[in-house]
Protein backbone atom coordinates (compact mmCIF):
# COMPACT_ATOMS: atom_id res chain seq x y z
CA UNK A 1 0.00 0.00 0.00
CA UNK A 2 1.21 3.61 -0.87
CA UNK A 3 4.08 5.10 1.35
CA UNK A 4 4.44 1.39 3.22
CA UNK A 5 7.95 0.10 3.36
CA UNK A 6 7.12 -3.52 2.56
CA UNK A 7 9.23 -6.08 1.98
CA UNK A 8 9.49 -5.23 -1.99
CA UNK A 9 11.62 -2.10 -1.06
CA UNK A 10 14.23 -3.59 0.47
CA UNK A 11 16.99 -3.72 -1.70
CA UNK A 12 19.39 -0.14 -2.46
CA UNK A 13 16.59 1.73 -2.14
CA UNK A 14 12.58 1.81 -1.42
CA UNK A 15 10.67 0.90 -4.50
CA UNK A 16 8.70 2.94 -6.60
CA UNK A 17 9.28 6.83 -4.96
CA UNK A 18 6.83 8.83 -6.18
CA UNK A 19 4.03 11.04 -5.81
CA UNK A 20 1.43 9.52 -3.84
CA UNK A 21 -1.42 12.17 -3.07
CA UNK A 22 -1.71 15.77 -4.30
CA UNK A 23 -3.64 19.05 -3.42
CA UNK A 24 -3.93 22.22 -5.25
CA UNK A 25 -5.17 25.57 -4.30
CA UNK A 26 -6.12 28.49 -6.32
CA UNK A 27 -7.82 32.18 -5.58
CA UNK A 28 -11.73 32.06 -5.18
CA UNK A 29 -11.84 35.39 -7.80
CA UNK A 30 -10.04 35.72 -11.11
CA UNK A 31 -10.41 38.16 -13.98
CA UNK A 32 -11.60 37.70 -17.49
CA UNK A 33 -9.09 37.63 -20.40
CA UNK A 34 -11.43 38.99 -22.94
CA UNK A 35 -13.06 41.71 -20.66
CA UNK A 36 -9.13 42.55 -20.01
CA UNK A 37 -8.42 43.03 -22.93
CA UNK A 38 -10.95 45.27 -23.73
CA UNK A 39 -9.98 47.52 -20.45
CA UNK A 40 -6.57 47.33 -21.46
CA UNK A 41 -7.57 48.65 -25.04
CA UNK A 42 -5.48 45.94 -27.14
CA UNK A 43 -7.09 43.89 -29.95
CA UNK A 44 -9.46 41.30 -29.33
CA UNK A 45 -7.76 37.87 -28.94
CA UNK A 46 -4.44 38.92 -27.99
CA UNK A 47 -4.58 37.71 -24.51
CA UNK A 48 -7.16 34.47 -25.24
CA UNK A 49 -5.70 33.64 -28.73
CA UNK A 50 -2.38 35.18 -28.66
CA UNK A 51 -1.38 33.89 -25.16
CA UNK A 52 -4.29 31.12 -24.77
CA UNK A 53 -5.60 32.20 -21.38
CA UNK A 54 -8.91 32.49 -20.97
CA UNK A 55 -9.20 33.17 -16.81
CA UNK A 56 -6.44 34.95 -14.67
CA UNK A 57 -6.75 33.91 -10.90
CA UNK A 58 -5.30 36.68 -8.71
CA UNK A 59 -4.88 37.36 -4.77
CA UNK A 60 -6.52 40.30 -2.54
CA UNK A 61 -3.95 41.74 -0.04
CA UNK A 62 -5.23 39.38 2.39
CA UNK A 63 -3.57 36.91 0.69
CA UNK A 64 0.52 35.78 0.78
CA UNK A 65 2.31 33.18 0.20
CA UNK A 66 2.36 31.83 3.93
CA UNK A 67 -1.13 31.59 3.34
CA UNK A 68 -1.35 30.03 0.35
CA UNK A 69 1.12 27.38 1.43
CA UNK A 70 -0.63 26.73 4.85
CA UNK A 71 -4.43 26.19 2.93
CA UNK A 72 -2.53 24.24 0.62
CA UNK A 73 -0.36 21.62 3.30
CA UNK A 74 -3.82 21.33 5.57
CA UNK A 75 -6.06 19.99 3.02
CA UNK A 76 -4.06 17.86 1.89
CA UNK A 77 -3.54 16.66 5.17
CA UNK A 78 -7.34 16.42 6.52
CA UNK A 79 -8.25 15.05 2.96
CA UNK A 80 -6.13 12.41 3.01
CA UNK A 81 -6.67 11.83 6.77
CA UNK A 82 -2.69 12.30 7.76
CA UNK A 83 -1.03 12.63 11.10
CA UNK A 84 1.64 15.49 11.19
CA UNK A 85 3.79 13.32 12.65
CA UNK A 86 3.98 11.07 9.65
CA UNK A 87 6.18 13.96 7.61
CA UNK A 88 9.61 13.44 7.99
CA UNK A 89 10.45 16.51 5.67
CA UNK A 90 8.85 19.13 4.06
CA UNK A 91 10.31 21.78 1.42
CA UNK A 92 8.90 24.86 0.08
CA UNK A 93 9.79 25.98 -3.42
CA UNK A 94 8.76 29.57 -4.33
CA UNK A 95 10.09 32.73 -5.72
CA UNK A 96 7.30 34.93 -3.68
CA UNK A 97 9.94 36.16 -1.45
CA UNK A 98 8.44 38.37 2.03
CA UNK A 99 11.38 37.30 4.12
CA UNK A 100 14.87 37.49 3.39
CA UNK A 101 15.60 35.56 6.10
CA UNK A 102 12.68 33.14 7.85
CA UNK A 103 11.64 30.58 5.23
CA UNK A 104 7.87 29.79 4.38
CA UNK A 105 8.70 26.13 5.53
CA UNK A 106 8.81 27.72 9.54
CA UNK A 107 5.60 29.21 9.55
CA UNK A 108 3.83 25.90 7.70
CA UNK A 109 5.09 24.45 10.42
CA UNK A 110 2.95 25.71 13.20
CA UNK A 111 0.40 23.10 11.99
CA UNK A 112 2.70 20.22 13.12
CA UNK A 113 2.30 21.91 17.01
CA UNK A 114 -0.49 19.70 18.17
CA UNK A 115 1.68 16.79 17.05
CA UNK A 116 4.41 17.77 18.89
CA UNK A 117 6.44 16.82 16.02
CA UNK A 118 9.56 19.31 15.40
CA UNK A 119 11.50 16.28 13.62
CA UNK A 120 11.16 17.63 10.24
CA UNK A 121 14.01 18.66 7.47
CA UNK A 122 13.87 20.60 5.01
CA UNK A 123 13.62 24.42 4.44
CA UNK A 124 12.77 26.77 1.28
CA UNK A 125 14.48 26.56 -2.46
CA UNK A 126 14.08 29.27 -4.83
CA UNK A 127 15.67 30.15 -8.30
CA UNK A 128 11.78 31.36 -10.10
CA UNK A 129 9.80 29.04 -11.12
CA UNK A 130 12.00 26.02 -10.77
CA UNK A 131 12.17 26.02 -6.99
CA UNK A 132 8.83 23.31 -6.78
CA UNK A 133 11.09 20.85 -8.65
CA UNK A 134 14.50 20.91 -6.88
CA UNK A 135 12.20 20.27 -3.76
CA UNK A 136 10.68 17.62 -5.11
CA UNK A 137 13.84 15.93 -6.28
CA UNK A 138 14.90 16.74 -2.66
CA UNK A 139 12.25 14.49 -1.72
CA UNK A 140 12.62 12.02 -3.66
CA UNK A 141 16.49 11.64 -3.26
CA UNK A 142 15.56 11.79 0.90
CA UNK A 143 13.21 8.89 0.75
CA UNK A 144 16.13 6.75 -1.57
CA UNK A 145 18.88 7.97 0.68
CA UNK A 146 20.40 6.53 4.00
CA UNK A 147 19.12 9.89 5.51
CA UNK A 148 14.94 8.30 5.06
CA UNK A 149 13.39 7.61 8.66
CA UNK A 150 10.24 5.85 7.68
CA UNK A 151 8.24 8.50 6.64
CA UNK A 152 6.54 10.67 4.26
CA UNK A 153 8.30 13.58 2.42
CA UNK A 154 6.27 16.67 1.68
CA UNK A 155 6.65 19.30 -1.08
CA UNK A 156 4.81 22.45 -1.71
CA UNK A 157 5.24 24.62 -4.72
CA UNK A 158 3.09 28.19 -4.29
CA UNK A 159 3.80 31.52 -5.80
CA UNK A 160 2.05 34.94 -6.70
CA UNK A 161 2.68 35.69 -10.02
CA UNK A 162 2.13 39.91 -10.73
CA UNK A 163 3.32 42.23 -13.37
CA UNK A 164 3.43 45.57 -13.50
CA UNK A 165 1.33 47.34 -16.09
CA UNK A 166 1.57 46.52 -19.44
CA UNK A 167 1.59 43.46 -21.76
CA UNK A 168 3.22 41.23 -18.83
CA UNK A 169 0.53 41.50 -16.80
CA UNK A 170 -1.76 39.10 -18.75
CA UNK A 171 0.43 36.04 -17.99
CA UNK A 172 -0.09 36.56 -14.07
CA UNK A 173 -1.82 34.35 -11.43
CA UNK A 174 -1.48 32.54 -8.44
CA UNK A 175 -1.88 29.38 -6.48
CA UNK A 176 -0.27 26.30 -4.70
CA UNK A 177 0.50 22.81 -5.23
CA UNK A 178 1.41 20.17 -2.01
CA UNK A 179 2.82 16.53 -3.12
CA UNK A 180 3.54 13.68 -0.66
CA UNK A 181 6.26 11.74 -1.54
CA UNK A 182 7.46 8.26 -0.67
CA UNK A 183 8.05 4.73 -1.98
CA UNK A 184 5.34 2.20 -3.79
CA UNK A 185 3.43 5.56 -5.09
CA UNK A 186 1.22 5.38 -8.25
CA UNK A 187 3.30 8.00 -10.11
CA UNK A 188 7.08 6.65 -9.32
CA UNK A 189 9.81 8.62 -10.49
CA UNK A 190 11.94 6.42 -13.20
CA UNK A 191 15.20 6.27 -12.27
CA UNK A 192 18.01 7.79 -13.88
CA UNK A 193 15.75 9.57 -16.37
CA UNK A 194 16.49 13.37 -15.92
CA UNK A 195 17.57 15.60 -18.60
CA UNK A 196 19.11 19.04 -16.92
CA UNK A 197 20.23 22.49 -18.38
CA UNK A 198 21.79 25.13 -16.42
CA UNK A 199 23.06 28.66 -17.60
CA UNK A 200 23.28 32.12 -16.96
CA UNK A 201 20.92 34.53 -18.21
CA UNK A 202 18.92 37.76 -16.82
CA UNK A 203 15.53 36.48 -19.14
CA UNK A 204 13.89 37.22 -15.57
CA UNK A 205 14.97 38.58 -12.35
CA UNK A 206 13.69 40.54 -9.39
CA UNK A 207 16.45 42.92 -8.56
CA UNK A 208 14.24 45.32 -6.24
CA UNK A 209 13.45 43.54 -2.99
CA UNK A 210 10.63 46.00 -2.13
CA UNK A 211 8.49 45.05 -5.46
CA UNK A 212 6.86 41.74 -5.83
CA UNK A 213 7.36 43.08 -9.72
CA UNK A 214 9.93 41.46 -11.72
CA UNK A 215 11.97 42.60 -14.47
CA UNK A 216 11.70 40.72 -17.68
CA UNK A 217 13.21 40.19 -21.33
CA UNK A 218 10.59 38.36 -22.64
CA UNK A 219 12.00 37.53 -26.16
CA UNK A 220 15.40 36.41 -24.37
CA UNK A 221 12.95 34.34 -21.59
CA UNK A 222 11.35 32.51 -24.84
CA UNK A 223 14.42 31.67 -26.31
CA UNK A 224 16.33 30.32 -22.93
CA UNK A 225 12.53 28.48 -22.30
CA UNK A 226 12.96 27.20 -25.55
CA UNK A 227 16.83 26.25 -26.05
CA UNK A 228 16.57 24.56 -21.75
CA UNK A 229 13.76 22.10 -23.49
CA UNK A 230 15.89 21.51 -26.64
CA UNK A 231 18.70 20.65 -24.40
CA UNK A 232 17.03 18.98 -21.86
CA UNK A 233 15.38 16.31 -24.37
CA UNK A 234 18.18 16.03 -25.77
CA UNK A 235 20.18 14.78 -22.50
CA UNK A 236 16.93 12.40 -21.65
CA UNK A 237 17.30 10.90 -24.80
CA UNK A 238 20.70 9.81 -24.19
CA UNK A 239 20.16 8.95 -21.07
CA UNK A 240 16.89 6.18 -22.30
CA UNK A 241 19.37 5.05 -24.85
CA UNK A 242 21.74 4.48 -22.31
CA UNK A 243 19.48 2.72 -20.62
CA UNK A 244 18.18 0.81 -23.31
CA UNK A 245 21.33 -0.02 -24.75
CA UNK A 246 22.23 -2.34 -21.24
CA UNK A 247 18.64 -3.73 -22.05
CA UNK A 248 20.44 -4.73 -25.12
CA UNK A 249 17.80 -2.53 -27.47
CA UNK A 250 18.38 -0.39 -29.90
CA UNK A 251 15.53 1.09 -30.40
CA UNK A 252 15.03 4.97 -30.55
CA UNK A 253 13.19 6.88 -28.29
CA UNK A 254 10.55 9.64 -29.69
CA UNK A 255 7.78 11.73 -28.51
CA UNK A 256 5.48 8.10 -28.98
CA UNK A 257 7.23 6.76 -26.10
CA UNK A 258 5.89 9.21 -23.85
CA UNK A 259 1.84 8.54 -23.03
CA UNK A 260 2.07 12.12 -21.68
CA UNK A 261 3.56 15.60 -22.02
CA UNK A 262 3.13 18.34 -19.67
CA UNK A 263 4.82 21.56 -19.48
CA UNK A 264 5.79 24.52 -16.94
CA UNK A 265 3.16 27.05 -18.39
CA UNK A 266 3.97 30.68 -18.57
CA UNK A 267 0.87 30.94 -20.80
CA UNK A 268 -0.77 28.06 -22.95
CA UNK A 269 0.19 29.30 -26.52
CA UNK A 270 4.16 28.47 -25.25
CA UNK A 271 3.14 24.94 -23.78
CA UNK A 272 1.42 24.06 -27.77
CA UNK A 273 4.56 25.62 -29.11
CA UNK A 274 6.87 23.37 -27.07
CA UNK A 275 5.46 20.52 -28.03
CA UNK A 276 6.06 20.95 -31.63
CA UNK A 277 9.48 22.16 -31.09
CA UNK A 278 10.00 18.51 -29.59
CA UNK A 279 8.78 17.13 -32.41
CA UNK A 280 11.18 19.18 -34.73
CA UNK A 281 13.50 17.78 -31.90
CA UNK A 282 12.94 14.53 -33.38
CA UNK A 283 12.64 14.81 -37.29
CA UNK A 284 16.08 16.45 -37.11
CA UNK A 285 17.23 14.08 -34.88
CA UNK A 286 16.18 11.30 -36.97
CA UNK A 287 18.77 9.90 -39.73
CA UNK A 288 16.04 9.39 -42.16
CA UNK A 289 12.73 10.82 -41.66
CA UNK A 290 9.99 9.82 -43.89
CA UNK A 291 8.21 12.44 -45.16
CA UNK A 292 6.07 11.01 -47.85
CA UNK A 293 3.55 9.77 -45.13
CA UNK A 294 3.03 9.89 -41.77
CA UNK A 295 3.94 12.69 -38.88
CA UNK A 296 6.97 14.16 -40.81
CA UNK A 297 5.01 14.23 -44.09
CA UNK A 298 5.68 17.89 -46.46
CA UNK A 299 8.78 18.45 -44.09
CA UNK A 300 11.32 17.60 -45.82
CA UNK A 301 12.31 21.47 -46.72
CA UNK A 302 13.61 21.62 -42.64
CA UNK A 303 15.55 19.03 -43.01
CA UNK A 304 19.19 20.82 -42.93
CA UNK A 305 17.86 23.80 -40.26
CA UNK A 306 19.88 24.30 -37.42
CA UNK A 307 18.18 23.96 -33.72
CA UNK A 308 19.51 27.14 -32.15
CA UNK A 309 18.65 29.51 -35.10
CA UNK A 310 14.66 28.61 -35.52
CA UNK A 311 13.78 30.00 -31.73
CA UNK A 312 11.60 32.37 -34.05
CA UNK A 313 11.42 31.38 -37.13
CA UNK A 314 7.74 31.82 -37.95
CA UNK A 315 7.72 29.08 -40.80
CA UNK A 316 9.22 26.58 -38.87
CA UNK A 317 6.72 27.22 -36.12
CA UNK A 318 3.75 27.26 -38.26
CA UNK A 319 4.79 24.07 -40.30
CA UNK A 320 5.51 21.93 -36.64
CA UNK A 321 2.76 22.89 -35.05
CA UNK A 322 0.59 22.16 -37.64
CA UNK A 323 2.42 18.72 -37.60
CA UNK A 324 1.89 18.04 -34.18
CA UNK A 325 -1.50 18.87 -34.15
CA UNK A 326 -3.13 15.44 -33.12
CA UNK A 327 0.21 14.90 -30.44
CA UNK A 328 -0.94 17.96 -28.86
CA UNK A 329 -4.50 16.55 -28.58
CA UNK A 330 -3.77 13.12 -27.10
CA UNK A 331 -0.60 13.89 -24.59
CA UNK A 332 -0.81 17.31 -23.76
CA UNK A 333 -3.86 19.94 -24.02
CA UNK A 334 -5.87 18.11 -21.21
CA UNK A 335 -3.10 19.08 -19.35
CA UNK A 336 -3.68 22.55 -19.37
CA UNK A 337 -7.03 23.07 -17.42
CA UNK A 338 -6.08 25.06 -14.85
CA UNK A 339 -3.12 27.27 -16.61
CA UNK A 340 -5.77 28.49 -19.01
CA UNK A 341 -8.50 29.24 -16.37
CA UNK A 342 -6.00 30.44 -13.40
CA UNK A 343 -2.46 31.12 -15.16
CA UNK A 344 0.98 31.24 -14.50
CA UNK A 345 1.21 29.76 -10.75
CA UNK A 346 5.32 29.96 -11.21
CA UNK A 347 6.03 26.78 -9.07
CA UNK A 348 3.30 24.95 -8.82
CA UNK A 349 2.68 25.38 -12.77
CA UNK A 350 4.23 22.24 -14.15
CA UNK A 351 2.02 20.28 -11.62
CA UNK A 352 -1.05 22.31 -11.92
CA UNK A 353 -1.18 20.79 -15.30
CA UNK A 354 -0.11 17.40 -13.87
CA UNK A 355 -3.32 17.38 -11.64
CA UNK A 356 -4.87 18.75 -14.57
CA UNK A 357 -4.13 15.70 -16.77
CA UNK A 358 -4.62 13.43 -13.88
CA UNK A 359 -8.40 14.98 -13.37
CA UNK A 360 -9.41 14.22 -16.93
CA UNK A 361 -8.78 11.30 -17.40
CA UNK A 362 -10.05 7.77 -15.81
CA UNK A 363 -7.25 5.31 -14.49
CA UNK A 364 -7.42 2.84 -17.15
CA UNK A 365 -6.55 5.25 -19.69
CA UNK A 366 -3.73 6.44 -16.77
CA UNK A 367 -2.34 2.87 -15.67
CA UNK A 368 1.53 1.93 -17.19
CA UNK A 369 1.70 5.27 -19.42
CA UNK A 370 5.01 6.84 -18.84
CA UNK A 371 4.01 11.26 -18.18
CA UNK A 372 7.18 13.41 -19.44
CA UNK A 373 7.70 16.89 -17.16
CA UNK A 374 9.30 19.58 -18.21
CA UNK A 375 10.18 22.38 -15.89
CA UNK A 376 11.65 25.58 -16.08
CA UNK A 377 12.73 28.27 -14.33
CA UNK A 378 14.64 31.53 -15.46
CA UNK A 379 17.77 32.36 -14.54
CA UNK A 380 17.85 29.58 -15.52
CA UNK A 381 17.30 25.96 -14.62
CA UNK A 382 15.49 23.25 -16.54
CA UNK A 383 14.87 19.70 -15.75
CA UNK A 384 12.86 17.27 -18.22
CA UNK A 385 11.81 14.26 -16.31
CA UNK A 386 9.47 11.32 -16.25
CA UNK A 387 7.46 9.35 -13.77
CA UNK A 388 5.64 6.11 -14.98
CA UNK A 389 2.10 5.75 -13.56
CA UNK A 390 0.73 2.30 -11.64
CA UNK A 391 -0.65 -0.28 -13.43
CA UNK A 392 -2.59 -1.08 -10.45
CA UNK A 393 -5.95 0.70 -11.48
CA UNK A 394 -8.54 -1.52 -9.47
CA UNK A 395 -11.11 0.24 -7.55
CA UNK A 396 -9.34 1.57 -4.02
CA UNK A 397 -5.90 1.31 -5.24
CA UNK A 398 -3.23 4.26 -4.61
CA UNK A 399 -4.04 5.53 -8.42
CA UNK A 400 -7.77 5.26 -7.92
CA UNK A 401 -7.60 7.82 -4.68
CA UNK A 402 -5.30 10.45 -6.33
CA UNK A 403 -7.69 10.74 -9.85
CA UNK A 404 -10.78 10.75 -7.17
CA UNK A 405 -8.85 13.45 -5.11
CA UNK A 406 -8.58 15.80 -8.21
CA UNK A 407 -11.84 14.92 -9.83
CA UNK A 408 -13.07 18.31 -8.53
CA UNK A 409 -10.72 20.79 -9.87
CA UNK A 410 -12.72 21.83 -12.66
CA UNK A 411 -16.27 22.61 -10.58
CA UNK A 412 -13.96 24.38 -8.00
CA UNK A 413 -12.86 26.47 -11.14
CA UNK A 414 -16.18 27.12 -12.02
CA UNK A 415 -17.23 28.27 -8.41
CA UNK A 416 -14.91 31.02 -8.58
CA UNK A 417 -16.04 34.66 -8.17
CA UNK A 418 -15.23 36.37 -11.52
CA UNK A 419 -14.28 40.83 -10.33
CA UNK A 420 -13.97 43.16 -13.03
CA UNK A 421 -10.77 44.49 -14.81
CA UNK A 422 -11.72 47.47 -13.12
CA UNK A 423 -11.49 45.93 -9.58
CA UNK A 424 -8.17 43.70 -10.81
CA UNK A 425 -6.94 46.78 -11.62
CA UNK A 426 -7.26 48.22 -8.51
CA UNK A 427 -6.42 45.13 -6.19
CA UNK A 428 -2.69 45.47 -8.18
CA UNK A 429 -2.38 48.72 -7.18
CA UNK A 430 -3.18 48.10 -3.22
CA UNK A 431 -0.87 45.27 -3.37
CA UNK A 432 1.96 47.73 -4.91
CA UNK A 433 1.10 49.99 -2.37
CA UNK A 434 1.05 48.06 0.64
CA UNK A 435 3.36 44.92 -0.08
CA UNK A 436 5.87 44.74 2.84
CA UNK A 437 4.25 47.46 5.18
CA UNK A 438 4.53 47.15 8.59
CA UNK A 439 1.47 47.80 11.22
CA UNK A 440 -0.65 46.94 8.12
CA UNK A 441 -4.35 45.51 7.91
CA UNK A 442 -5.42 44.39 4.70
CA UNK A 443 -8.82 45.42 2.99
CA UNK A 444 -9.53 42.17 1.58
CA UNK A 445 -12.55 40.31 2.94
CA UNK A 446 -11.80 36.75 4.28
CA UNK A 447 -16.09 36.21 3.29
CA UNK A 448 -14.56 36.06 -0.55
CA UNK A 449 -12.66 33.35 0.08
CA UNK A 450 -13.06 29.59 0.16
CA UNK A 451 -13.66 27.67 3.05
CA UNK A 452 -10.93 26.31 4.79
CA UNK A 453 -8.33 29.40 3.36
CA UNK A 454 -5.85 30.67 5.64
CA UNK A 455 -5.58 34.19 5.41
CA UNK A 456 -3.33 37.32 6.70
CA UNK A 457 -5.03 39.65 8.89
CA UNK A 458 -2.06 41.71 10.33
CA UNK A 459 1.34 42.95 9.90
CA UNK A 460 2.68 44.46 12.97
CA UNK A 461 4.89 46.98 13.56
CA UNK A 462 7.91 44.58 13.26
CA UNK A 463 6.79 43.12 9.99
CA UNK A 464 5.32 39.83 11.88
CA UNK A 465 2.64 38.17 10.15
CA UNK A 466 -0.65 36.87 11.69
CA UNK A 467 -2.96 34.80 10.32
CA UNK A 468 -6.57 33.31 10.75
CA UNK A 469 -8.36 30.50 8.79
CA UNK A 470 -12.03 30.49 7.40
CA UNK A 471 -14.11 27.90 9.10
CA UNK A 472 -14.89 24.97 6.34
CA UNK A 473 -18.53 25.21 7.17
CA UNK A 474 -19.40 28.57 5.28
CA UNK A 475 -22.19 29.18 7.81
CA UNK A 476 -19.94 29.38 10.53
CA UNK A 477 -18.59 32.96 11.37
CA UNK A 478 -14.66 33.36 10.89
CA UNK A 479 -13.17 33.06 13.90
CA UNK A 480 -9.48 33.70 13.56
CA UNK A 481 -6.62 31.33 14.97
CA UNK A 482 -3.47 33.06 14.96
CA UNK A 483 -0.55 30.83 13.58
CA UNK A 484 1.81 32.92 15.48
CA UNK A 485 0.60 31.81 18.57
CA UNK A 486 2.58 28.90 20.43
CA UNK A 487 -0.96 27.71 21.71
CA UNK A 488 -2.38 24.53 19.92
CA UNK A 489 -4.93 25.22 17.41
CA UNK A 490 -8.47 23.81 17.80
CA UNK A 491 -9.04 21.37 15.11
CA UNK A 492 -11.82 22.14 13.03
CA UNK A 493 -13.75 19.12 11.78
CA UNK A 494 -13.80 18.72 7.61
CA UNK A 495 -17.16 18.71 5.99
CA UNK A 496 -14.87 18.32 2.36
CA UNK A 497 -14.66 15.20 0.78
CA UNK A 498 -12.26 12.90 2.46
CA UNK A 499 -10.36 10.11 0.78
CA UNK A 500 -9.56 7.01 2.17
CA UNK A 501 -6.94 7.27 4.63
CA UNK A 502 -3.41 6.46 3.72
CA UNK A 503 -1.11 4.52 5.81
CA UNK A 504 1.50 6.20 7.25
CA UNK A 505 4.89 5.20 6.46
CA UNK A 506 6.58 2.18 8.08
CA UNK A 507 10.18 2.71 9.13
CA UNK A 508 12.82 0.53 7.59
CA UNK A 509 16.38 -0.45 8.84
CA UNK A 510 18.95 1.85 7.59
CA UNK A 511 20.83 -0.55 5.60
CA UNK A 512 17.74 -1.52 3.47
CA UNK A 513 17.99 1.53 2.19
CA UNK A 514 21.02 2.99 1.97
CA UNK A 515 22.41 4.22 -1.34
Amino acid sequence: MPGSASISCMGPWPKDVGIIAMELYFPSQYVDQAELEQFDGVPAGKYTIGLGQARMGFCSDCEDINSLCLTVVQRLMERNSLSYDSIGRLEVGTETIIDKSKSVKTVIMQLFEDSGNTDVEGIDTTNACYGGTAALFNAVNWVESSSWDGRYALVVAGDIAVYATGSARPTGGAGAVAMLVGPNAPLAFERGLRGTHMEHAYDFYKPDLMSEYPVVDGKLSIECYLSALDRCYSVYRKKIHAQWQRESSDKRFCLDDFGFLVFHSPYCKLVQKSLARLMLNDFLAHPSPNTETGAFTGLDAFRDIRLEETYFDRDVEKAFMKASTDLFEKKTKCSLLVSNQNGNMYTPSVYGCLASLLAQHTTSQLAGQRVGLFSYGSGSAATLYSVRVTQDHTPGSALDKLVCSLSDIRQRLDSRRKVSPAIFSENMKLREETHHLANYRPRGSADDLFPGTWYLTRVDEKHRREYARRPLDSELPAEPQLVHSTTAMEHIPSPVKKMPRIPAATAVPEAAVSN
